[in-house]
């Protein structure tokens, strides 16, 4: 069992993922672009509760995403000279990019928090070209159509290398678990002891490729982290798409950390766009106060996740 579900405390972390890689703009007019729009949607989702901000970057010429660490370095001064929320650096980037591109922002600004996606996948967003039928780049129809025969590569020598320029740079890790095999995945590092704890888990769910999100995927998640993990991690749900709510819901009232943001779901509600990241921040913040939860603070969310602290960092 997490270590989260012992704490007398029982404080909830908020990740708020402000724009990811797998929407296109043409989805949502909504949807941050440019480095001044996702510094002020980090800074909005930090303010309306979040602990740690799970930064992408696009190029602000046509919103395609970017990795590129110029796009990031204005992000990353405004964010932290403006919040002391964790900031978390993708080194997911986008299924179409190479490990070498996805890794460079976290291996020049050492932040406190990356994310690690722990496997390769069949990653099929080509599903959406059925409701987003314009599109006003070129690269937004061919970025899901491509990945119909597309395998997210992260290998184990590929994670190995990850995880020891996390090791050098004191950077801990938000693994992003898509099934059942990452978590095993995430299991045989720890043995060899190149990922320690606390794990921070994201269990993800309801992407075409990796688990489904019923309920029914989400408790045999909690129950494979439980058995091969133990006491050495602690655990957060990220449901995609209309899923985000209600998954992390059901996942809070189990002892989990809780993920949003315009990354993983562009919905408000049903038909209603999210405007703003901070407005899915307010909402699951409203869930978790109603289920008698407290929200951490960035710097709880540190002490609970083991950080180096701000201090530390990069940037």
């Amino acid at each position: 069992m997490s270590s989260a579900h012992s704490r007398s405390a029982r404080k909830v972390v908020i990740t708020c993922a402000v724009t990811g890689g797998i929407h296109t703009p043409s989805m949502s007019e909504h949807l941050p672009a440019s480095p001044g729009e996702i510094a002020e949607a980090a800074l909005g989702a930090a303010e309306a509760g979040a602990a740690i901000v799970h930064l992408h970057t696009r190029d602000p010429k046509d919103g395609r995403p970017s990795q590129d660490p110029e796009h990031f370095a204005p992000i990353l001064t405004e964010v932290s000279a403006h919040s002391d929320a964790v900031i978390n650096i993708t080194t997911g980037g986008s299924p179409h990019m190479s490990v070498e591109e996805r890794m460079r922002p976290a291996t020049e600004f050492r932040p406190e928090l990356a994310s690690l996606n722990m496997g390769s996948m069949n990653f099929g967003l080509y599903p959406m070209l059925d409701r987003f039928k314009e599109f006003a780049h070129d690269w937004e129809r061919e970025h899901l159509e491509r990945s119909r025969d597309l395998v997210f590569k992260n290998t184990f020598a590929d994670i190995e290398r990850i995880l020891g320029i996390g090791a050098e740079n004191g950077t801990r890790f938000e693994f992003e678990c898509y099934d059942i095999s990452h978590l095993n995945n995430l299991a045989h590092f720890q043995a060899r002891g190149l990922a320690d704890g606390p794990l921070f888990v994201q269990s993800v769910f309801g992407l075409l490729g990796g688990i489904g999100a019923h309920p029914e995927d989400l408790a045999h998640m909690r129950r494979t982290a439980d058995r091969l993990l133990g006491d050495s991690y602690e655990w957060s749900i990220l449901g995609a798409g209309r899923h985000q709510i209600p998954l992390a819901t059901i996942g809070a009232a189990q002892g989990s950390h809780v993920r949003v943001g315009l990354e993983d779901s562009l919905w408000l509600g049903p038909g209603e766009l999210a405007r703003t990241n901070a407005e899915q921040v307010s909402r699951i913040r409203t869930v978790l106060e109603a289920l008698n939860l407290e929200v951490a603070t960035p710097d709880e969310a540190r002490e609970i996740l083991g950080l180096k602290g701000r201090d530390k960092v990069g940037f």
